[in-house]
Formats: structure tokens, sequence, C-alpha cells
């Protein structure tokens, strides 16, 4: 006969429910005692097992199978494309270049050698960038290739992709995107050696000489410790930097005095450069012809290198390889553009308030007689020609026709001022490029430490 312990557990529990409503203290009481009881014991009991670092250790080495698992397990390929990049070297052809690329295409081949849009891209300049896609047979997918067609901001986009009608080739025009980037760096050597150290592009350390070339001599006057900060623009095609532009804004500190600069373009005027509080940095005169030399000689007397004897250099010469773009350093209008005895190759222009410069022994002439041109602006191109020992550039200053040392007038020359229409633009400009600058300073200050 078998018992059903249902009803006995029911029993049970209504005892102990009873219980517990009657004498809920003493049942309490009665529980901690025995939970008590418990952790003592198992605090007594705990020590006596064995310590586990004592325990026998016995070390298993089994050979276990290994299957290679088929093609079919695996389940199917999946495709995938490759991508690479290359720049165009000079002697580049259609097969040198997809070679260097990793491209196995005999038709892609075929294709591009008959393309005129190559012509463009195997063209004199070097250096553009050409990417390309193909797929896990290293067979062309796509090629594209990306260059500056000059100076303007823009560039040429070349795409040659393989679609379901064949080969296709499209050439199209489109803006560059800028950008600003930060720098900052500290004189050790020169400008340029801090420029190199922090990899700031040699074309913004030119701008950044002559943005301040008024007011430093960065020949001379550099010491160690001074600081720079800069933010300068970069003009990019689908991402990729292109060229480096304009220096927005820069702060020199040489020899504990600060220097800054910021370039504000008014609506259909020129721009220039203006400190903070709006006082022009742009000067009726440059420092230099050059973007960036150094003067081999200077305003006063010397030897002449070519008859021996000691006599007075009425100008400067700049140092500087034959074809070094020449610009003229003030605004006026060309008065003699020729071949002038052993000046060679010249160009005189005259300027405001009777005052002319010299440019002599040039390789070219790039204005003629009569022509305006405004400060900055290319004339010709730096020579040897008539009584010269190598490639330089001299430079003459004539005040109502006596000579000036064209370094002095440089620096003595006044800046030109800020129009009182411009100043609301300008002010919004300067915030955000003080803003910006604050941030480089930042940079250059982490990287020094």
């Amino acid at each position: 006969m078998k018992l059903n312990p249902l009803p006995l557990l029911s029993g049970m529990a209504q005892a102990s429910a009873q219980l517990l409503s009657r004498h809920p203290r003493r049942v309490a009481a009665g529980l901690g005692v025995l939970l008590l009881g418990t952790g003592v014991t198992a605090f007594g009991i705990a020590p006596l097992a064995p310590d586990a670092a004592d325990l026998p250790v016995t070390r298993i080495v089994e050979a276990v199978p290994f299957a290679p698992l088929s093609p079919d397990a695996l389940g199917p390929a999946l495709p995938f494309t490759l991508y690479r990049s290359e720049a165009v070297r000079r002697d580049d052809t259609p097969q040198s270049l997809l070679q260097r690329l990793g491209v196995q295409d005999p038709a892609a081949l075929a294709y591009l050698r008959n393309d005129p849009a190559m012509r463009d891209l195997f063209g004199a300049r070097t250096g553009k960038l050409v990417t390309v896609e193909t797929n896990d047979r290293h067979e062309l997918l796509r090629l594209q290739a990306r260059w500056l067609p000059g100076d303007e901001r823009s560039f040429t986009r070349v795409t040659v992709e393989n679609g379901d009608q064949g080969w296709h080739t499209s050439v199209e025009a489109a803006e560059l995107e800028p950008t600003s980037q930060l720098a900052g760096g500290v004189i050790r050597s020169s400008l340029f050696a801090a420029t190199d150290a922090i990899g700031l592009p040699d074309s913004v350390a030119v701008q950044l000489a002559e943005i301040f070339g008024s007011d430093i001599d960065f020949r001379r006057d550099l010491r160690e410790g001074d600081r720079f900060s800069v933010v300068y623009e970069t003009l990019n095609a689908d991402g990729e930097v292109m060229r480096t532009g304009r220096v927005l804004s820069a702060s020199f500190i040489n020899n504990g005095k600060t220097f800054e600069a910021v370039w504000y373009e008014p609506p259909g005027q020129k721009g220039a450069y203006y400190g903070f509080d709006g006082q022009s940095s742009r000067k009726n005169f440059l420092s230099s012809p050059l973007a960036f030399t150094r003067v081999s000689s200077g305003y006063g007397m010397r030897f002449h290198p070519i008859t021996g004897k000691q006599k007075a250099h009425l100008g400067v010469d700049y140092a500087a390889p034959s074809g070094t773009p020449v610009r003229t350093i003030g605004d006026g209008v060309v008065s003699f553009a020729g071949w002038r005895n052993g000046y060679g190759n010249t160009i005189e222009i005259s300027h405001r308030g009777n005052q002319s410069t010299l440019y002599a022994h040039l390789s070219r002439i790039g204005v003629r007689q009569g022509q305006k041109v405004e400060q900055g602006e290319f004339i010709g191109a730096v020579g040897s020609t008539g009584l010269s020992t190598g490639p330089h550039l001299h430079l003459e200053f004539k005040v109502k026709g006596v000579h000036q040392d064209p370094l002095e007038v440089a620096r003595k020359s006044e800046s030109v001022p800020m129009q009182a229409e411009w100043r609301a633009g300008f002010n919004a400009v300067a915030a955000l490029q003080r803003a910006q600058l604050d941030a480089a300073r930042s940079v250059q200050q982490a990287s020094a430490e």
C-alpha cells in the first residue's frame, strides 16, 4: 500500500505557519543559533582541507589528429576588391604604371594606350596621383587620376571604368575643398630647419618669411628658442591634399617680441595681412623681390668680383638659381624693359613719390614698357646676363634719382591703412583666426614639452 505524501506535507506547513504566528521571536532566535553554529563549524573545518599547492600535479600530453578541411566545407570563395595608389613618374607609360600598381589586365592596358585622356595624365608634370581598383584576379575595375591643371582652385579628375558597356572614360573639373591646418615650432638653428622638423611644407615657411620679413631679418635676427604658430590652408581633392594654400594667420616670437598677422580679403578687393588690431602688415614695398633667398652682396662698398677693384655697390644681390621667379616689390609702371649694358636683361619700374626700382641680370623679361604692375606680380626670372659671375638678381632702389639701400627702404616703408568700411568684416575674420591661432599655439607647446 502506497501513502500519498501531499496531505502530510500540507499539514506540516500549516503547523509551521501557526507556530510562527504564535511565537515569532522564538522561531527567529532558533534559526539564528542554527546558522551561527553552521558558520562556526565551517570555520573550524576549512583549515583542515589540504593545501592546493601540495597536491600532486600530473601532465598529460595527447596527440590530437588534424583533419584538413575540404574546400567544400569552407563554402564558395567570396570576391574582393583590391585598392592601390601611385604617383605618376617622369618616364611612366600605361604599362609601367599598371605594373607598379599590380594590375594584370591586357584589355585594360590596350584601352589606356589608345585613350586620349591618358596623354594629359602622362604629360610633362609628374606627381599626379592615380588610384586603381582591381578584382581578386588583378583585373582592372576602375582607375581614377587627379591633378592640378594650374594654380587655380580647381582640379581635373579622370575616371576610367569597366562597365556593362565596356570601357568608359570621363573627364571633369571639380572645385578643391579648402581646410585649415594648425602647426607650431621652435627655432633651433634656422626657419627652414624648424619647419622641416614639424613637417611643415616649404611653401608655408616661405610665406612666414614674407609676412614677417619687414620686421624680422631671418638671416641675422633669429634666436634659439624663438617660436612660431601658424594656421594655413590646404586644398583637397576627394579628401587628398593636392597643394598648400595661403597662410591664414601666424604668430612669431622673436627675441621676446611678438609679431602677428591675419589675412583679410575685403569683398571685391585685394587681400592683405593685418595685425589683429587692424593695423596693416602690408607695406608699400616688399623686403625681397624673391620668395625666399639670401643676400649674397649687400649695399655699400665692396671689391667688384670682375674688376677686382673696390667699388660702391649701389644695390643688393640675391643668390638664386637661374629661372627663379622675380616679382616687383611695389606697385608701379614699367619704365624700361630690355638690354642695358653690364646689367644684361633689365627691368626698371617707376613708383609713386619719384621712387624707382631696377632688376638686373635677368634670364627672361616678363613685362613690357608702359605696363602697370602690382606689388608681388611676376616680372621676370633670375639669370646671369651682362657682367655677372653666376646666377643672381641685382636690385637697386632710387629716390629722386639717388640710390638707397633697398632693405632699409622696405623696413621703413609705410603700411597700407585699412579702410573704415572693412572693419566689421575684418573683426569677424580676426576673431575666428584668433581662436585657431591659439589652438595652434597649444599644439606647438604640447609638442615642445
